[in-house]
C-alpha cells in the first residue's frame, strides 16, 4: 500500500471513529434527559432505548449526518428539571420544543451554549426564578415563554443581538415593571409579538411603526396608559391587534383605516372615547370586541356590510342611534353584545340568516319594536337577553321552545301575548325571566318538560288560571317567582318535590285552599312568600322545620294556632292580615280558645306515650352506660402528671381545665383531636383541643386522633417546639393559645373561645345564616391578613397546610382568626435551602394541584387553599359539590364558567344584592389569580391582601350592574 493511500485510510478510519464517538455522546445526552424527567407520567420515553438508532427515538430529528437537530417534547406529560448543560453540548440541535409540560427549576446560563438554535419554546411549565441572558443565540427566530412562571428582570438587552426573531412570546409571566422596551423596535422581522399580562407599563412608542411584518399584536391585561400612536396605522399585515385590559385613554387614530386585513381587534377595558368611525373602512374583521369604554356616537351603517363579521362586543359604552339593519347577515354570525349603551330602533332581523347566531344580548337600551319572527327558527340561539328596553308586541312562539337555549330574558318590556305550549322543547333552558312585562293567558302545562330550569320569573304580568300541577317535575328549580298576576286555585301539592326550591314568591294573586304541608319538605327553602292571596285553613306544622330567612304569610284568611316554633321575633309581622288566627305568645294575635274533648296535641302526646317510655327505658341504660365510661375517661385524666406551658397570663389553673374534659362539652369532633368548650368560674369561655397520643389513645380511649397528628402528642419535642413557635404568634386574626397542657399520653391545646362557630358553619351547615357582602368581604380581608401574618410577619414563615372555611372561625362580632394548626410547619432557618415539605397536608377540594405529583407544599399550597375559601364566600357554595361533575371541584366549576362575563355574574351568590356583584365579582378574580395551577403564578398573601383592599365593596346604593357583561373568546 502506498503512503497516499495509507493516509486516506487513516483519515477514513478516523473519520468513521469520530461518528462512532459522536453517536456515542448523542446517546449518553439524551439517555441523561431521559433520566432527569424520569418522574413524568408519560410513555414518551419508551422508545428512548440503548440498543436502538438515537434518530428513531420519539420526538428526535437528525441531519443527514445522523447528528440531532431537533427535540420535539411539547405537550407530553413532563416533569422535572432540564439539563441544559447536558442537551446543549448536541452541537447540531437548532429546535428545542418543551411547551406544555410540567417542567420545574431555573433555567440557566447553560442555555447560551445552544448556539445554533433557531426555535426555543418552553412555554406553559413552571419554571422559577428570572430567564438568563441569551444574546449568543443569534440565530433565534422563534422564541416562546409564555406561561412559564419566569419571574425578575428579563434580559431585553440580548433581544439586540438576535435580529432575526420573527415570533417573540414572552406574555404571562412575572417579570419586574418595565416600560415598552424599545430593544424590540429593532426586530424589524417580528410578525407574531405577544407581551400581553409580562408587566409592560408606559405608553406605547410611535416606534411600533417599525414593526411593518407585523401580522399579530398582543398587549393585553398590562398597565399601558395615553393613547394609541397613529404611527400603529403603519402596521399594514396587521391581522390581530389585542390591546384590552389596559389604561388606554383618547379616541381611535385615524389612521386605524390602513389596517384593510385586520379581523380581531380587542380594546376592551380600557377608557376610549370618541365613535367608531375610523373603523368603517376594515371590511374583513371578523371580531370586534370594545366593551367597557367611554365611546359615543352610532354605529357606523358600514359594519351592516362587513361580509366576515360573526362576533360584536360593544357593552358598557354610552353609543346612541340605530343598529345597522343588515348586520351580521352575511357571515356565519355567531355574538353579539351591545347592552348598557343609548341604542334605538329595531333589532336587526337578519343576524341568524346563516343558522349560526348563539348570543343575542341587547339589555338596557331603548331599542323598540317588535322582536323579528326569524329569531324563532334560530335552533343555535343558548341566550337571548333583551331585558330593559321599550320592546313590545307578541314574542315569536318558536322562540319559547328553541332546543339550545339556556336562558330566555325579556324582563322590563312591553310584550303581551302567552307563554306557549313551544316551552316543551326547551330542554336546555335554565333560566326564564319574563318579569313585568303584558305577558297574559295559563301558564301551559307543558312548562313542567323543560326539566333543566333553575330560575323562573314571571313576576309583575298578568297571567292567570292555575298553576300546572306538573311543576313539581322542575327538580332543579331553585327560585319561583310568580308574585304580581292573577293566578287563581290551589297551590299545587306537587311543589313539595321540587328538592332544590330555595326562593318561592307566589305573592298578590288569587290562590286558594290551604297551604300545602308539602312545603315543609324544601329543606333548601330560604325565602317564602305566599302574601295577599284567599289562602285559607290552618298553617302547617310542617312549615316548623324550615329555617327561612324570610317568611310571609300576610293578608290571606288563615286560621289557628300559630306554630309555637314560628312565634318568634325573626318572624314579628308574617302574618298580619289573617284576623283568624291565634297565637300563646304572639301578643298582636288572639289568645286560642281550648278546644272540647282532647286536643290535637294532647291525642298525639298518649300515642306516643307507650314508645316514649320504651325508649325513655334504653335511653337510660346506656346513659349509664355513658355516664360510667365518662367517669372512668376523667379518672384517667386525673391520675395523669401533667406538665403546663402558658403563653399568656392565665387565670384559670389546669384542674378547672380538666374537670371540664367530658362528654357534655365536646363541641367539635375532627381529624386533630376532640374540641371541648370550657365554662370558667370567672365567666370566661375557652376552647380545649384534645390530642391523645397513637398508643395510648387506641389503648385508653375510641377518641385518638390521625397517626400523624396523634404521634405528635405527648412529650414529642418536635410537638413541643411546634406549639413553642405558634404560641408567639401575636396577630388580630389568629386564634390565641393561651397554654399547652401535656402529659405521658395525650396534650391539651387551650384556645380562645370563638362564639360564632366558623365559617362553614355560617356557609353550609345547619348553623348557616345570612351574611351580606359587606361580611363576606371583611372576613376575606381579615383571614388573609392573618395568612399574611404567618407567611411574611414571623420570624420564620409559617405554613399552615390545611386553610379551609372550617379552619376560619367567627368571634362575636363576626371578625374571623385562622385556626387549627395541627398540621401547620414552620419553615426551618436550616432547611437546605428548601422552600417547601415533604408532608401529607390539606383537605379535599382545597388541595393544591401539585402536591399530586409532588408531594411538596410551601406558601403557595397556602394560597391556593385560601383562594378556594374566596370562592365559597363568593359563590356560597361547598368545594365539592354534585353538580361539579365527577372528580371536579369548585375551581374547575369556576373555570368552566369564564369564557364570558354573564357566566362569571352567575357564580356570584344569588343571595348577595345586585349593586355588591360587582365587587363580588373582583374578588372572584382574585381567587381565580390564587388558584393558578401553576404555583409561581399565584401572588403572595401580601399581594392578596393588598388586592382585597383595592377590592372594597363601593358605599354607594342603587347602582344598577348588568347581568350580562360578557367578553366572547372562542379560542378559549
Amino acid at each position: 500500500m502506498s503512503t497516499a493511500s495509507s493516509s486516506i485510510f487513516l483519515l477514513c478510519f478516523l473519520c468513521l471513529f469520530s461518528a462512532i464517538i459522536s453517536q456515542s455522546d448523542q446517546l449518553q445526552i439524551l439517555l441523561n434527559l431521559k433520566t432527569a424527567l424520569q418522574k413524568s407520567n408519560t410513555n414518551v420515553f419508551d422508545s428512548w432505548d440503548s440498543s436502538r438508532f438515537i434518530c428513531n427515538f420519539t420526538g428526535i430529528t437528525c441531519n443527514s449526518g445522523n447528528s440531532v437537530t431537533e427535540i420535539q417534547l411539547s405537550n407530553q406529560n413532563l416533569a422535572g428539571v432540564v439539563p441544559f448543560d447536558s442537551i446543549c453540548k448536541l452541537q447540531s440541535l437548532e429546535k428545542l420544543s418543551f411547551g406544555f409540560n410540567s417542567l420545574s427549576g431555573r433555567v440557566t446560563e447553560d442555555l447560551n451554549k445552544c448556539t445554533n438554535l433557531k426555535y426555543l419554546d418552553l412555554g406553559n411549565n413552571p419554571f422559577t426564578g428570572p430567564f438568563p441572558e441569551i444574546s449568543s443565540l443569534n440565530q433565534l427566530q422563534y422564541l416562546f415563554l409564555n406561561q412559564s412562571g419566569f419571574s425578575g428582570v428579563f434580559p431585553w438587552k440580548s433581544l439586540e443581538n438576535i435580529t432575526g426573531l420573527v415570533t417573540l412570546s414572552l406574555g404571562d409571566n412575572t417579570f419586574d415593571p418595565t416600560p415598552f422596551p424599545t430593544e424590540i423596535f429593532k426586530l424589524t422581522k417580528l410578525n407574531w409579538l405577544y407581551l400581553s399580562n409580562c408587566s409592560i407599563g408606559g405608553t406605547i412608542p410611535s416606534d411600533i411603526g417599525n414593526l411593518s411584518e407585523l401580522v399579530s399584536l398582543e398587549l393585553s391585561d398590562s398597565n399601558i396608559t395615553g393613547e394609541i400612536p397613529s404611527q400603529i396605522g403603519m402596521l399594514k399585515n396587521l391581522w390581530q391587534l389585542e390591546l384590552y385590559n389596559n389604561s388606554l385613554t383618547g379616541k381611535l387614530p385615524v389612521e386605524f383605516g390602513n389596517l384593510t386585513k385586520l379581523e380581531k381587534f380587542d380594546a376592551s377595558m380600557n377608557y376610549l372615547e370618541g365613535g367608531l368611525s375610523e373603523l368603517r373602512f376594515l371590511t374583513n374583521l371578523v371580531t370586534l370586541q370594545l366593551f367597557d369604554n367611554e365611546l359615543s356616537g352610532e354605529i357606523p351603517v358600514e359594519f351592516g356590510q362587513f361580509k366576515k363579521l360573526v362576533n360584536l362586543s360593544l357593552y358598557g359604552n354610552m353609543l346612541t342611534g340605530p343598529l345597522p339593519p343588515q348586520l351580521g347577515s352575511w357571515a356565519n354570525f355567531i355574538y353579539i353584545d351591545v347592552s348598557e349603551n343609548f341604542l334605538t330602533g329595531l333589532i336587526p332581523p337578519d343576524m341568524c340568516k346563516q343558522g349560526t347566531m348563539k348570543q343575542l344580548l341587547m339589555l338596557q337600551n331603548n331599542l323598540t319594536g317588535e322582536i323579528p319572527a326569524s329569531y324563532a327558527s334560530c335552533t343555535t340561539l343558548t341566550r337571548f337577553r333583551v331585558s330593559k328596553n321599550s320592546l313590545s308586541g307578541t314574542l315569536p312562539a318558536g322562540i319559547w321552545g328553541l332546543p339550545n337555549m339556556n336562558i330566555i330574558d325579556i324582563e322590563f318590556n312591553q310584550f303581551e301575548g302567552p307563554l306557549t305550549p313551544d316551552i316543551r322543547n326547551a330542554k336546555a333552558l335554565g333560566q326564564l325571566f319574563l318579569g313585568n312585562n303584558r305577558l297574559s293567558g295559563e301558564l301551559p302545562e307543558e312548562i313542567s318538560e323543560a326539566t333543566s330550569l333553575v330560575s323562573i320569573s314571571l313576576n309583575d304580568n298578568q297571567f292567570s288560571g292555575k298553576i300546572p300541577e306538573g311543576i313539581g317535575e322542575l327538580k332543579q328549580l331553585s327560585s319561583l317567582h310568580l308574585e304580581n298576576n292573577m293566578f287563581s286555585g290551589s297551590i299545587p301539592e306537587s311543589l313539595g318535590s321540587c328538592n332544590a326550591l330555595s326562593d318561592l314568591n307566589i305573592a298578590h294573586n288569587l290562590l286558594s285552599g290551604e297551604i300545602p304541608s308539602s312545603l315543609g319538605s324544601l329543606q333548601t327553602l330560604n325565602s317564602l312568600n305566599l302574601s295577599e292571596n284567599l289562602l285559607s285553613g290552618q298553617i302547617p306544622d310542617t312549615l316548623s322545620s324550615l329555617r327561612l330567612s324570610l317568611l310571609d304569610l300576610t293578608h290571606n284568611r288563615l286560621t289557628g294556632l300559630i306554630p309555637q316554633s314560628l312565634s318568634i321575633e325573626a318572624y314579628n309581622g308574617s302574618f298580619a292580615g289573617n284576623s283568624g288566627l291565634c297565637s300563646e305568645t304572639v301578643n298582636t294575635f288572639q289568645r286560642c280558645k281550648p278546644e272540647s274533648g282532647m286536643s290535637r296535641d294532647v291525642r298525639t302526646l298518649v300515642a306516643c306515650f307507650a314508645v316514649g317510655a320504651a325508649i325513655l327505658l334504653v335511653s337510660l341504660i346506656y346513659f349509664l352506660y355513658l355516664k360510667k365510661k365518662e367517669k372512668d375517661h376523667e379518672r384517667s385524666l386525673k391520675e395523669e402528671s401533667w406538665d403546663v406551658k402558658s403563653f399568656h397570663v392565665l387565670s384559670f389553673g389546669e384542674d378547672e381545665i380538666l374537670d371540664s374534659i367530658k362528654e357534655e362539652n365536646v363541641i367539635g369532633k375532627g381529624g386533630s383531636g376532640n374540641v371541648y368548650k370550657v365554662a370558667l368560674a370567672n365567666g370566661k369561655e375557652l376552647a380545649v383541643k384534645h390530642i391523645w397520643n397513637t398508643d395510648s389513645g387506641n389503648r385508653k380511649n375510641s377518641w385518638s386522633t390521625t397517626p400523624m397528628l396523634a404521634k405528635r402528642g405527648g412529650k414529642s419535642k418536635e410537638f413541643d417546639a411546634e406549639v413553642q413557635t405558634l404560641s408567639s404568634i401575636r396577630h388580630v386574626n389568629v386564634v390565641k393559645l393561651y397554654c399547652s397542657i401535656t402529659s405521658e399520653d395525650s396534650s391539651l391545646l387551650v384556645y380562645e373561645y370563638m362564639p360564632n362557630g366558623s365559617l362553614w358553619d355560617r356557609l353550609h351547615s345547619s348553623r348557616k345564616m345570612e351574611l351580606d357582602w359587606e361580611t363576606r368581604y371583611e372576613i376575606a380581608v381579615g383571614a388573609a391578613k392573618g395568612l399574611e401574618y404567618l407567611h411574611h410577619g414571623c420570624d420564620r414563615p409559617v405554613i399552615h397546610r390545611d386553610v379551609k372555611s372550617s379552619n376560619i372561625l367567627l368571634d362575636e362580632f363576626l371578625k374571623p382568626r385562622i385556626a387549627d394548626f395541627g398540621l401547620a410547619k414552620i419553615v426551618q432557618a436550616n432547611n437546605g435551602g428548601k422552600d417547601s415539605t415533604h408532608v401529607i397536608a390539606g383537605t379535599h377540594g382545597y388541595i393544591a394541584p401539585e402536591y399530586g405529583y409532588t408531594y411538596k407544599v410551601n406558601e403557595k399550597s397556602d394560597v391556593y387553599s385560601f383562594g378556594v375559601v374566596l370562592m365559597e364566600l363568593v359563590s356560597g357554595k361547598r368545594p365539592i359539590e354534585p353538580e361539579y361533575g365527577e372528580n371536579k371541584d369548585i375551581v374547575d366549576w369556576v373555570s368552566s364558567n369564564l369564557k364570558s362575563k354573564e357566566k362569571l355574574f352567575s357564580i356570584v351568590d344569588s343571595r348577595i344584592p345586585e349593586v355588591f356583584k360587582e365587587d363580588a365579582v373582583k374578588v372572584l378574580r382574585i381567587a381565580i389569580l390564587c388558584t393558578a395551577r401553576v404555583p409561581s403564578l399565584r401572588p403572595t398573601m401580601r399581594s392578596v391582601v393588598q388586592m382585597l383592599e383595592e377590592a372594597e365593596p363601593c358605599k354607594l346604593v342603587g347602582i344598577v350592574i348588568s347581568k350580562d357583561k360578557e367578553k366572547f373568546s372562542p379560542e378559549t
